[in-house]
């Protein structure tokens, strides 16, 4: 148990220890680059303070939770392409209207991505976390201005003064979708290469959906380039020794406009409906779209994001892929707000930003289970 510090003088002096300390033992973590996944490779039965979680974050779901709720399935078959149903379009437009205004998530079948293009993905993503730790050190690093592909253990550990994830990634970082496959990881290579054709051609399409159910023409969205560069994160979540102590992923809001995620069957993705954790069942060949808060901040709260997190177990390493869509890179600096055409005489809750600062503003705090959005209404 803490001791209770009677003056203010001293408890300040023990918080800034306190933190002091968690920065030195994250800043010696990650000076081993080996990541969580080192840590299993060592053969650790306890894991270290900085990712243990308070227990009211890092619990599981509480038992009276209505575990009747489920986040949307939405099947896209007969809605796309040639020779679609104009009946079936609409009904697949307002399925997803009620799902960004209610969940701020979904999940998406028949989405014309071939399911071996997904295997793949996961199955490369795995292979490249699951190499020798001195091959994967070559990738390791936090310079997001120099490397546009690299490793890391928690991209905020260094700056986030709360606890730290059981997570490990690689990403890439394109600039409105361009990024030279041979910077790409020989072993993953061709999986990323094929995934991002068809991750282009599905943001472009739900793009027109989502321009749709917000009552715009299908362009919209596409018109206003905020869907044009692409940052893909492979995450790899590995087994833990004391999973209800720590999180994979802290409760946070995606600071995108759009992310679509693919996860594998072992499970642990949750979102929060109605005050409680409801699970994202994993479905083979499904993709899970989320909202982002720029689309929020655009839709003036019609479409909602919402806060999600990743809890881990002992029983399997958890692999995910994630892709967020951000303004093109032409646009970094543009002003984006509420759209005139949903205020209906209502007045914007938030102020014009551009997605450099809310970037930057979401970068400086990490991941510390704070919504971001909150900082810019007005």
């Amino acid at each position: 148990m803490e001791m209770i510090i009677s003056t203010a003088e001293n408890s300040v002096s023990e918080d800034i220890s306190m933190i002091y300390n968690k920065t030195e033992e994250a800043k010696a973590f990650d000076e081993t680059k080996t990541g969580v996944k080192g840590l299993v490779d060592s053969g650790v039965t306890k894991i270290p303070k900085i990712f243990i979680h308070p227990p009211q974050q890092s619990s599981s779901p509480s038992d009276t939770g209505d575990y009747r709720l489920q986040v949307p399935v939405i099947d896209l078959e007969g809605g796309l392409g040639l020779g679609l149903s104009r009946e079936r379009r609409a009904e697949i437009v307002n399925e997803i209207r009620n799902a960004s205004e209610t969940w701020g998530f979904f999940q998406v079948v028949n989405h014309g991505v071939p399911v071996g293009v997904l295997d793949e993905m996961l199955a490369g993503a795995k292979r490249f976390h699951e190499q020798p730790q001195e091959v994967k050190k070559e990738w390791y690093s936090r310079d997001t201005t120099k490397r546009r592909v690299r490793y890391f253990c928690n991209g905020d550990l260094l700056v986030n003064k709360a606890p730290a994830n059981w997570r490990d990634t690689i990403a890439f970082d394109f600039q409105d979708g361009d990024l030279d496959p041979q910077l790409y990881p020989h072993i993953c290579r061709d999986a990323v290469s094929e995934y991002m054709k068809h991750m282009i051609k599905m943001s472009k399409i739900l793009s027109q959906l989502l321009s749709e159910a917000l009552g715009l023409h299908s362009e919209y969205l596409s018109e206003l380039e905020c869907m044009e560069t692409e940052s893909l994160v492979c995450h790899y979540y590995p087994i833990c020794p004391e999973p209800e102590l720590t999180l994979g992923t802290t409760k946070h809001t995606d600071p995108s406009f759009l992310t679509i995620l693919l996860q594998d069957n072992v499970g642990g993705l949750q979102v929060v409906h109605q005050n409680q954790w409801v699970d994202v069942p994993p479905q083979h060949g499904a993709l899970v779209v989320n909202i982002g808060d720029f689309m929020q901040l655009i839709t003036n709260d019609k479409f909602k994001s919402v806060e999600h997190r990743v809890i881990v177990g002992k029983g399997g390493a958890r692999g995910s892929i994630a892709c967020f869509f951000y303004p093109s890179s032409a646009n970094n600096f543009k002003p984006y707000g509420a759209l005139k055409e949903l205020l209906s005489g209502n007045p914007p809750i938030y102020r014009d930003t551009h997605i450099t600062e809310y970037m930057a503003f979401f970068r400086s705090k990490g991941l510390d289970g704070h919504s971001n959005l909150p900082h810019f209404k007005i």
